[in-house]
Order: structure tokens, then sequence, then C-alpha cells
């Protein structure tokens, strides 16, 4: 090990203690969707307490926050924290450790920033989970400069990657016409039918799409009484595809389907889709090459799962970064192996002494990963140039 990451491990072993209150702090205080206000003032609070200049209420989010370090010029790369909570079971997906593993490799390479002619930019993005944080952050402008981001996320096992695609929520909402469902019925036209035929066409159409495409929904509203005809009926999709091009044909395909069923009930139907969509991560590799070797320095093997076989699925807005700037988003095994994200069993692991680890060791690798970034120029090169092969027809911001 050299010595500039032997620097980094000690320094981060210095603040250990520090960056371990806050993971559990965070973990005891979940929070959702842009309500992260313990969390915002907590991490803001340890970033002023180490000497940094913080802006709260960043980028026209109240939970976002930004502390930057490093002459202007110099390679700036992005460390991201996340800290939203899932309803109900906290933090089950992890983001306390998220938060202060990035406070802990953000607070270090700040440590170097002048010494190495580096330039890091530590950025709180909330409202990951559905809420399109990030996002509503691009749109002001967070990631108009930059080399590179990165973040990690707690998993059951250390990958280079999340299989992560892309996803758009809609919401749908049917108009019928009520009458009494016993006296004259015939006189009705029933929203709720339109609704679960709507249902059934979509499940007749996933026996249809590629394996790497999911469509799931429910049913949020189906009328007021049995014994009136349902006026009015709503549900909610999720349609999501391997990438954010793909998921274009994708969603029409859904709307055909769901529009079908007022022909047969004759009702009419009207769509809303969320104002952000989730785009699939690109992962930069020659990023998470550097960062598989620090990892590999602290005794952690990173595994590929696409020739491993384990695999964490889901969605993320920071797949919308990767399309911005030549990003990373690998995986720190906190708990056993089977223990799936977004279950209580994983929230327990991740506010637990493993968790810790994952903390830790995160912290560790994005560090050195950071100062790579900065000293090697055949990195930023490489990174640029997988980057510039990085192409959508779609303004992933926007739709």
């Amino acid at each position: 090990m050299n010595a500039m990451n032997q620097q980094i491990l000690d320094a981060v072993d210095n603040i250990a203690d520090r960056l371990i209150v806050v993971s559990r702090d965070i973990h005891a205080h979940p929070e959702l969707n842009y309500a992260e206000h313990y969390a915002h003032d907590l991490l803001t609070g340890v970033l002023v307490e180490q000497g940094l200049e913080v802006t709260r209420h960043a980028y026209g989010v109240d939970t976002a926050f930004e502390a930057v370090v490093g002459d202007a010029g110099a390679p700036e790369v992005l460390v991201l924290l996340e800290y939203d909570a899932l309803p109900g079971i906290g933090h089950g997906c992890g983001h306390n450790v998220i938060a202060a593993a990035g406070l802990g490799a953000g607070l270090v390479a700040a440590s170097l920033a002048k010494e190495l002619g580096g330039r890091v930019r530590i950025l709180g993005t909330p409202a990951e989970e559905g809420g399109g944080g990030k996002i509503a952050m691009a749109r002001q402008g967070a990631f108009a400069s930059g080399i590179a981001a990165m973040m990690i996320h707690p998993a059951d096992a250390d990958l280079i990657k999340m299989d992560s695609i892309a996803v758009h929520t809609v919401d749908v909402t049917y108009e019928g016409r009520a009458a009494h469902a016993a006296a004259a019925p015939w006189e009705g036209r029933n929203a709720l039918d339109a609704a679960v035929l709507g249902y059934m066409n979509v499940a007749a159409l996933r026996q249809h799409i590629r394996p790497t495409e999911r469509i799931h929904g429910i049913i949020t509203e189906g009328g007021e009484k049995p014994n009136i005809v349902p006026r009015r009926a709503a549900a909610k999709w999720y349609v999501r595809s391997d990438t954010i091009s793909t998921l274009q044909p994708l969603k029409a395909r859904v709307v055909s389907c769901l529009e079908g069923a007022t022909s047969a009930c004759g009702c009419s139907m009207s769509t809303t889709w969320d104002d952000h969509t989730y785009a699939d991560v690109c992962d930069n590799m020659a990023i998470v090459n550097s960062f598989v070797s620090n990892m590999a320095t602290l005794g952690r093997l990173v595994r590929d799962p696409r020739t491993d076989g384990r695999s964490v699925m889901g969605s993320t807005d920071m797949g919308n970064v990767s399309y911005l700037m030549p990003s990373i988003h690998p995986m720190v095994k906190v708990a056993p192996d089977g223990v799936a994200i977004h279950t209580e069993e994983f929230a327990h692991y991740a506010g637990s002494e493993s968790g810790d680890e994952g903390v830790l060791i995160g912290a560790k690798a994005m560090a050195m990963t950071v100062v790579d970034l900065w000293t090697n120029a055949e990195l930023r090169s490489g990174a640029a140039a997988e980057f510039g092969s990085v192409t959508s027809d779609v303004d992933v911001l926007a739709r």
C-alpha cells in the first residue's frame, strides 16, 4: 500500500467514531422524501464542525446541501450522500450508511484537496426513494461541473454495480357514471370495471415484454359504496425497462392496454406521468476498476453481478447523474448473503456493526478513488472517453 493510501485510511480511522454516530443517528431518525430535516441538519453540522463552508437548502431543494473544497479549475469530483428512508420500514435501503460513508470520504478528500491540487464537492441529495431529488437538483445546475460523481450503496454483497433499470410512474384516473347498483345499474358506467380490465390487460402484456422489463401497479381508488356504480377509479403504475431509451416504447404499450378498457366499459381515462423519469445507471468502468482496486487493498473482493450470479435490481436517480458525467454506484456488503434491500431485516443490519463496517469501508474506498481521479491523468482521460460513448435519444431530466 502506498503512503497516500495509508494516509487516507488513517484519516478515516481518526473520524471513525464520529461517522458511526452519524450513521446510527440517521438510522434512528428515519425521514421520508424531502422531509429529511434532521439528517440535513446533522450532516451539515458535522461539515461545519470540521471547518467546511456549507450551503444549506442548496439548488432549490430544502433538504439538499453542498460543501466545496479546492481551487476552481482543479479536477472536481462529486461525492454524493443519500439519507431518506422508506415508509414503514425506515432505513430498509440503508441510506444512513450511504450518508455517513459519503461524509467520511468527502471530509478526507477535503483535507487533501489543496495538497493534491484537486477539488471535491460534497452533495447532500435527498428524496432518492421515488422523489427524484437528484433530478430536481440537476435542473438547477447541481451537476453542471465535475469530472466524476460517486456514491456507494449497501447490499448483501460487494458488487461493482446494481442492476439499475429506468422507471417512470404514472397515475391513471377512470371516469364513469354513478347509478344505483340495484335499482338501475344499466344507467351506470363502471369506472372500477375499467380499472380492473386495464389491470388485466397489463397482466396479459407482461408475458410479451423482455426479461429486463417490469410493470407493476395497484388500484388506489375503487368507488364509494358497493351499492353505487363506481363513477371514478384510480391506479398507480410503475413502468421499468433496462434503459431510458427502451422505456419509452414500453410506456406507450402500457397506456394502450389501460386505454383499451375504456371502450368496454364506456368510461374515459386520463394519465398523469410523474415529472421525472429515473434513468438506468451507466456505470463508468474506468472509475469502477479504480474503486475495485482500492477495495482490494482493504481486503474486499468486489464481484461483477454479470458473471458472479449475484445481483441487486432496482431503480435510482443516480442513473440520471450518470448521463451527465462519469459516475459509479457500487454496492458494499453490510448484510448476510440473501438479505434483500427494502426489508425490515436489511434495516436491522444497516444500523448494526456490519453497517458500521460498511460506512468505514465505503468512506475509505471512495476517498482513495477520489485521489486516484485527481492524481492519475490517464484515469481521467479514460473515464472521459468512456463517458463520451454514453448516449440517449431522450432528455433524461425532462421525461
